[in-house]
C-alpha cells in the first residue's frame, strides 16, 4: 500500500509540496490541502485569489497544542499544583517560544506571506505552526499530532525542568505591553479573606483602560496581581474583540 502510493506521489504535481512535507512532520499528509491552508497567511491569500487563511487552523492548533502542553506537563510533575502546571504551560506555548521552533523547522521558510511583514515582529512564523498543528489534528487525528508534537517540538527544542524554573512576570509583560499601546493597566485590591486553614487570601482585580481584563486569587497581593495579568494577557491574546475595545476606551472613562 505504501509502495503504490509513493508512486502515485511522484507523477502528482505536487510531489515537491509533499515531500518537503514529509521531511517537516515525518510523514506524508492524506489531504495536502489542510497544510497548503496552514502555511497560508491572509496577507497573500486574497492576492492569491483564495478565500480561506490559516487563522481558522491557527486557533484550532493553538488549542490542539495547549491541551497536548497541558497533558505532558501534567504527567512530568505529578505534584506541583494547578498555579505551577499553568505557568510552564504558558512559558511552553508563548509566541516568542512558537517563533523560535517555527524557524528552527524551517517552518517559516514555507510560509506564503507579504514579504514586508517579515520585518515585523507579528509572529507569523509562529501562528503558522499553530496552524501546521491544527492542520496535522484534521489530516491525521489527535494520536498523530500529540506526537508530533512531543517528539519534533517538546523533546528536540525545550527543556521543561529547566523552563519551569524560569519564573514569568506576567505583571511585568502587562506593564510593557502597556507602554507600548499608552495603556496604563490599574492593579485594585478586591477582597482579602482566610481558607479553611486560616491562611491569607487575596483577589485582585485588573483594568485595561476602565475595562475589567483580569481577576486573580493569590496567597499574596503579588501572587493575586500575577494571576490577574496572566488573565489579562491571555484575554488580550485571545479575544480580539476584547483587544480593540480596551485599545478605542478612552483612558478616563469609570471602571465597567
Amino acid at each position: 500500500m505504501i509502495f503504490f502510493r509513493l508512486i502515485r506521489l511522484l507523477f502528482s504535481p505536487k510531489k515537491n509540496a509533499y515531500f518537503a512535507l514529509r521531511k517537516l512532520l515525518g510523514f506524508f499528509p492524506n489531504n495536502i490541502l489542510f497544510y497548503e491552508e496552514a502555511l497560508l497567511h491572509k496577507s497573500s491569500a486574497k492576492t492569491l485569489g483564495y478565500s480561506n487563511n490559516n487563522e481558522r487552523l491557527e486557533f484550532l492548533g493553538d488549542a490542539i497544542l495547549s491541551a497536548v502542553v497541558a497533558d505532558i506537563v501534567f504527567k512530568k510533575f505529578k505534584n506541583r499544583d494547578e498555579g505551577f502546571l499553568t505557568n510552564t504551560r504558558s512559558k511552553i506555548v508563548k509566541r516568542e517560544t512558537m517563533d523560535k521552533i517555527s524557524c528552527e523547522l524551517g517552518l517559516s521558510k514555507l510560509v506564503i506571506s507579504s514579504s514586508q511583514l517579515f520585518t515585523q515582529k507579528n509572529h507569523i512564523s509562529g501562528n503558522a505552526l499553530e496552524a501546521l498543528i491544527g492542520a496535522i489534528y484534521l489530516d491525521q487525528g489527535y494520536r498523530k499530532t500529540y506526537r508530533f508534537i512531543n517528539e519534533k517540538i517538546i523533546k528536540r527544542f525545550i527543556n521543561i525542568d529547566a523552563l519551569a524554573r524560569k519564573e514569568v512576570n506576567f505583571k511585568s509583560k502587562l506593564l510593557e505591553w502597556g507602554q507600548k499601546q499608552r495603556i496604563e493597566p490599574e492593579f485594585h485590591l478586591l477582597e482579602n479573606f482566610t481558607d479553611n486553614e486560616h491562611n491569607s487570601v487575596f483577589q485582585s482585580q485588573v483594568f485595561l483602560n476602565g475595562i475589567l481584563a483580569g481577576v486573580g486569587t493569590g496567597y499574596s497581593k503579588k501572587e493575586s496581581h500575577q494571576q490577574a495579568a496572566q488573565m489579562a494577557l491571555k484575554r488580550i491574546k485571545m479575544d480580539r474583540n476584547f483587544a480593540i475595545r480596551v485599545g478605542e476606551k478612552p483612558i478616563n472613562d469609570e471602571h465597567n
